[in-house]
């Protein structure tokens, strides 16, 4: 929580960065997704539209504040923004700067709100605006996903766990996948791109090097029976292990036995969320791709890239892992719907 809250000089223009980057994005609303011309001659178009008044909920995360609110107004949205009470001071700054620039671009001040309490009871009225908000987007832990999809009025865009696998696959090259793991696990372990759990294929040829890498990194690792006998540090995982986001510098590790094994525990403990596959088997990466039902899959890198900013969305609204019109890192697309244009010249249904 203290990394989430934290704004130094770094992280605060990083934040500017980000709003600079949406400010150059193309402006989705008003472009045509297909259009095509039917045997009667009508002509059916599919033009993006605002998606209305968006309420986003969050708890400990200041620079949603600038992430959210930019990218609402970017794609023609009025956005409600809810902070919870950890980050109210600097959410409130954020939103006074946020607030001075819309108005002196000769926008409406409330196009970005912020509620100005952190009660819990602007939660369930928020969540009751059936009529007033459009969509709801919780950022947070589970305790606050639950609810909101629990009591919701309104359409939810879910961010749920990110409970994310790293495979590390027979064929994985050594040097270049211990790299990758430490990253994905220590870069920063309290994002929710950061890896949970590591899989080590049985046929991979150095798995004590890559549990030594992190446990002198500074990671509690926590392993099956495999795992614990290749470093007496390492602690036995409980079940609960291979369900948890760790949010900080703690990993599980389990040794599979081949990439069947390895699909079938990210199937079973996964959070469609980001998974990775590390591989030098062009076919192995192909079927992992095309097996692991996550809104995002990685071949050969880091999961920590699991985020708006890297995919070149300017930033993220938060990643989404339902089936609905937007998943993985939801940004200005994914703030906006379509409605069809049909232009006539006088055709009448028979």
């Amino acid at each position: 929580m203290l990394d989430r809250l934290r704004l130094d000089e770094v992280r605060i223009a990083s934040v500017a960065s980000a709003l600079e980057a949406v400010a150059q994005l193309p402006d989705p609303v008003g472009a045509v997704i297909d259009e095509r011309v039917r045997p009667n001659g009508l002509r059916l178009s599919r033009v993006r539209v605002p998606l209305g008044v968006i309420g986003i909920i969050y708890e400990s995360r200041p620079n949603v504040t600038a992430d959210a609110g930019a990218l609402c107004l970017m794609a023609g949205n009025a956005a409600i923004l809810r902070c919870g009470s950890e980050a109210i001071e600097s959410s409130r700054a954020i939103h006074a700067a946020l607030v001075w620039g819309v108005v002196e671009a000769g926008l409406p001040e409330d196009a970005i709100q912020l509620v100005p309490t952190a009660d819990r009871a602007a939660v369930g009225a928020m969540l009751a605006a059936e009529g007033l908000i459009d969509v709801i987007v919780p950022r947070g832990g589970k305790g606050l996903v639950a609810r909101v999809q629990r009591e919701a009025r309104v359409p939810v865009l879910a961010h749920l766990d990110g409970m994310n696998t790293t495979y590390v696959h027979a064929a994985a090259e050594p040097a270049s996948a211990l790299s990758i793991v430490v990253n994905a696990k220590l870069r920063r372990p309290g994002v929710c791109g950061a890896t949970e759990t590591v899989l080590i294929d049985r046929g991979f040829p150095d798995p004590v090097a890559m549990v030594r890498a992190l446990l002198d990194a500074g990671c509690e690792v926590r392993g099956d029976a495999a795992i614990i006998a290749l470093d007496p540090r390492v602690i036995p995982a409980s079940a609960d292990d291979w369900n948890t986001e760790y949010l900080a510098p703690v990993v599980s590790i389990a040794m599979v036995e081949n990439i069947e094994a390895a699909l079938a525990h990210i199937d079973r403990h996964g959070s469609r969320h980001t998974d990775a596959i590390l591989t030098a088997d062009a076919a192995a990466a192909a079927r992992f791709l095309a097996e692991v039902d996550s809104a995002i899959v990685i071949h050969n890198a880091s999961t920590q890239f699991a985020d708006g900013g890297e995919f070149g969305l300017g930033a993220e609204i938060g990643i989404a892992t339902g089936r609905l019109h937007a998943r993985g890192p939801v940004a200005l697309e994914g703030l906006t719907t379509y409605k069809w244009v049909v232009r006539g010249e006088g055709q009448m249904r028979p």
